[in-house]
């Protein structure tokens, strides 16, 4: 018998990249303030207010920049730079 778990072998699921849009503006900025104050984001040396920062992160979304991704296996949702994406999570 193996000692082996089943679905060890199998690939974890690929971040699934949410398009902007296809959130309701409230969620929309739910989701970037959880981000921007998400284990302490919000830095005390920045002199960059939480509202600056979110609209930051709104323009970033706007020129594609950073993207929504969502994690299957975690269930979670996070904003990462786009550059970060590994070549097939594009």
């Amino acid at each position: 018998m193996s000692d082996d778990v089943a679905g060890d072998d199998a690939p974890f699921p690929q971040p699934v990249i949410v398009p902007p849009d296809a959130l309701s503006p409230k969620t929309l900025d739910a989701l970037i303030e959880e981000v921007v104050t998400r284990d302490g984001a919000v830095h005390g040396h920045r002199d960059e207010s939480m509202r600056q920062q979110i609209a930051t992160v709104k323009e970033l979304l706007n020129v594609g920049k950073v993207v929504i991704v969502f994690d299957e296996v975690d269930e979670s949702c996070s904003i990462v730079l786009k550059e970060n994406l590994k070549p097939r999570d594009r």
